[in-house]
């Protein structure tokens, strides 16, 4: 079949009533989690994951990853629409991609535009979903083609490409992130080793056999740990709310916006491709590509509409490039996707080169549907921009107790342990702890998710070559990924010492 005949089959799937229930719900939620300050989309979807399960109870173990997965990744791209409209607001950014969305979108809401800025944040988020859903189309099936030629070394040097590369571009301290990555690494290392059937830092305590749960864990780490660092702190919304008078934009802002809100969608996307990098570093980059080619840099930071339109249209964009290293070569590109790719191998999946072949209703269905949830976020967002303005004010004291619910019945609900519901308590205060501390979380969970399947192809690829480790660098592949895997790691470090200001430093 031609990729245009998989799309239908996959838009066929997307457009059945109980997935376009799990599309709306998905976008719905994502928008929610991006405007309330603190839960971002790592959260949401780690929240989210064991409540898909129960929803899906009553279908088939192929409908029910469809649908689930369906939703999740509504969440994620949801999530990072509904961001931007704190950043407008209240200056508050709802999850860390916003960030420079604040810089020009809260000066035009002091100027009465709020409505203007949140309505061309919605189109250009729009318009960066469709790029990158035809980049998708293209791209996802071509790589995964390839990818089915690798090896059990290309496989092991790939995923160290990808831990290395989020190691290099989470949190504020480079060293902070490779020592979490190892953590993530040990503790995948937990339970019954599959080959000599030994016990791995099990002592003795039965439910530990099984390893840990990634779930639990990212559940713990991200949903609870935010719980204990709103109850221990005292954070509560102070920010002053800007009133929201016209929603539609002026010819003037849909001119003005058309070519940044282009020109983000496809950087963004291009940059969510690369493993590591991410919606933070992909609406970076657009804002300063903007400022650049401006004839009036200086209207930058005071207001400036192009300031909103192309960092909203690169983060929504890298959210889309994301799923292709994630569908196409099992590799998480980002924290959101490596919660993805859990949920996944939850569901008995493999996301990678075989993907396509063994699971096109999944594939395509998921990737039809980021179509249909676009189209809805449109719909959605441009009459709810009031109504979200009034979901912000929600009070702390109502928050918490929903997140704890929904976390501990959730875990219980797949788990059916108490010894996990101690567990994510355990993570949520070390998620904390870590989190005051500058500690990325995200190269944790993704090192708790690869940790496992790296093992599995390190092994291999020495059973293959009797115990030689230069089978990683005599295989072509596999040396180039290595070699970019540590490039990524030095320039930045490179960079610092020569006194040039990079994005991620080491001492933060």
């Amino acid at each position: 079949m031609s990729t245009f005949e998989y799309l239908l089959h996959g838009l066929g799937t997307a457009m059945q009533w109980h997935n376009l229930v799990f599309v709306f719900f998905g976008v719905l939620i994502g928008t929610v989690v991006g405007v309330l300050p603190g839960i971002g989309p790592m959260s949401g979807v780690a929240l989210l994951i064991p409540i898909t399960a129960t929803m899906t109870s009553g279908l088939s173990p192929e409908e029910a990853a469809t649908s689930s997965i369906i939703l999740l990744a509504g969440v994620y791209y949801g999530a990072m629409y509904g961001g931007s409209t704190t950043s407008i607001l209240l200056n508050t950014p709802g999850e860390s991609s916003s960030v420079v969305t604040t810089l020009d979108g809260y000066q035009m809401a002091k100027q009465g535009r709020a409505g203007a800025a949140l309505a061309i944040s919605a189109i250009g988020s729009f318009a960066a979903g469709i790029v990158s859903l035809i980049g998708l189309i293209f791209l996802a099936r071509p790589l995964s083609a390839i990818a089915i030629k690798f090896g059990p070394a290309e496989y092991f040097s790939l995923m160290v490409l990808g831990l290395l590369a989020i190691s290099g571009l989470a949190g504020k301290s480079m060293v902070k992130a490779l020592m979490m990555t190892a953590f993530g690494l040990l503790l995948a290392t937990i339970g019954i080793d599959s080959v000599s059937g030994v016990g791995r830092f099990t002592f003795d305590i039965p439910e530990l056999y099984q390893g840990l749960e990634f779930l639990t864990v990212a559940v713990g780490t991200f949903a609870v740990g935010e719980v204990f660092k709103t109850i221990l702190e005292k954070e509560s919304n102070d920010g002053e709310i800007a009133k929201i008078h016209r929603i539609l934009p002026t010819k003037k802002d849909l001119k003005d916006s058309a070519a940044p809100i282009a020109r983000g969608s496809v950087l963004g996307f291009f940059i969510g491709l690369l493993p590591g990098a991410g919606a933070i570093l992909a609406s970076f980059f657009a804002y300063i590509v903007e400022k650049k080619l401006s004839k009036n840099p200086e209207k930058f930071g005071k207001g400036a509409i192009e300031g909103v339109a192309s960092p909203e249209s690169a983060n929504n964009a890298a959210s889309g490039g994301a799923m292709i290293p994630l569908l196409s070569l099992g590799i998480p590109s980002s924290g959101t996707t490596a919660i993805l790719m859990g949920a996944f191998i939850m569901y008995n999946v493999q996301p990678g080169p075989l993907l396509f072949q063994d699971h096109p209703q999944l594939a395509w269905g998921v990737i039809a549907s980021m179509f249909v949830g676009n189209l809805m976020l449109l719909i959605l967002n441009m009459p709810l921009v009031k109504v979200f303005a009034k979901v912000i004010e929600t009070p702390t004291k109502y928050l918490i107790p929903l997140i704890i619910v929904f976390s501990v019945f959730g875990v219980y609900a797949v788990q059916y342990s108490t010894f996990d519901l101690l567990l994510i308590m355990g993570c949520g205060i070390v998620g904390y702890v870590l989190a005051k501390n500058d500690f990325p979380l995200a190269p944790l969970v993704l090192g708790l998710i690869l940790g496992p399947m790296m093992e599995n192809n390190m092994r291999r690829a020495l059973t293959i070559s009797n115990g030689d480790f230069m089978i990683f660098l005599q295989k072509p592949v596999s040396l180039v990924f290595l070699i970019i895997g540590v490039l990524w790691i030095t320039i930045p470090l490179i960079l610092k010492m020569r006194g040039k200001n990079v994005l991620v430093n080491e001492e933060g």
